[in-house]
């Protein structure tokens, strides 16, 4: 395999977008110490909140309790979702250092999730990136639904690539390309990423999958071969997304530093650390475990 990154760095979304979905409230300890046993693995991102209103996502009511309750670890960023500028303000009152705001390619997604259009979700973040500079909080851009909707099915690549550009003339360090619903393969996430690469400096980007259709490994790879080195993934496959019908969890991240280690990618991620961690919030939560690296791994330990 020619072309692909010496090193990559994970940013791992459990403790948010893993979450976020769960129907049953999870106690602040809990999400606490998932958050402390991930900083102990070796991953250097660590995204850990969502202040965005109680109302729409409950499971995320407790952000500034648990931010204030974790054991920063230093060389580790926890960054935080904030929507708008109300909950930019508690996260900057809760001593955030990283921030991230979301777009969607799609009217449709934006609309249901965003409660807003697409042009209307710029404006709403235009304060809050200013904000961002002015307080030095780095802000990161997330785009949804870049290979398909659940609401306007295929995605032009190019609105993908102007939505991606206008984020990054915010002020975003980094634009986190997502495959919210699952939907995208390896060809279309071949042909989104040669467009969206002709507007964005491939250092700058980086991919979401979610694993819906079991093609988020073979996306990935697609991805390093485009020079693409920051992959969001998820510990024990959590996740899902409240205003996406069917949508599975992101893909694991045991799965994908798997597959690094495989291709002698570095990624400083301990794997069987990794995996106790995945085995601590799956048996809290009561299920089985969404990645098949763990559980291959747990069997040979058995």
């Amino acid at each position: 395999l020619k072309g692909l990154p010496q090193r990559v760095t994970i940013v791992e979304v459990g403790p948010r977008d893993g979450l976020q979905n769960e129907k049953t409230i999870i106690p602040t300890q809990v999400k606490v110490e998932l958050i402390n046993k991930l900083s102990q693995t070796g991953l250097k991102f660590i995204e850990a909140a969502s202040f965005v209103s109680e109302r729409y996502v409950p499971q995320m009511g407790d952000h500034s309790k648990v931010m204030a309750q974790i054991s920063r670890k230093e060389g580790v960023m926890y960054p935080v979702l904030t929507p708008n500028m109300k909950g930019f303000q508690a996260a900057l009152a809760a001593d955030c250092e990283e921030v991230a705001v979301f777009a969607a390619a799609s009217e449709g997604f934006s609309k249901a999730n965003l409660n807003c259009t697409i042009e209307e979700s710029f404006k709403r973040f235009e304060p809050l990136c200013e904000a961002a500079q002015e307080n030095n909080v780095r802000l990161r851009g997330y785009v949804s639904c870049v290979l398909g909707c659940p609401y306007e099915g295929r995605i032009d690549p190019l609105v993908v690539a102007q939505v991606s550009e206008r984020l990054l003339n915010m002020g975003c360090y980094q634009i986190s390309l997502g495959d919210t619903i699952g939907v995208g393969t390896p060809g279309t996430t071949n042909e989104m990423l040669s467009v969206v690469q002709q507007y964005i400096p491939t250092e700058k980007l980086a991919v979401h999958f979610h694993d819906t259709y079991g093609q988020a490994l073979a996306n990935i790879l697609v991805a390093l071969q485009n020079g693409v080195s920051v992959i969001d993934s998820s510990v024990a496959g959590l996740g899902g997304c409240p205003f996406a019908k069917g949508a599975t969890g992101n893909v694991a991240t045991e799965d994908v530093v798997y597959m690094l280690n495989g291709m002698n990618i570095e990624s400083g991620v301990d794997l069987d650390e990794l995996v106790k961690v995945g085995e601590f919030i799956s048996s809290y939560l009561g299920r089985d475990i969404n990645s098949r690296v763990a559980n291959a791994l747990i069997a040979k330990r058995r």
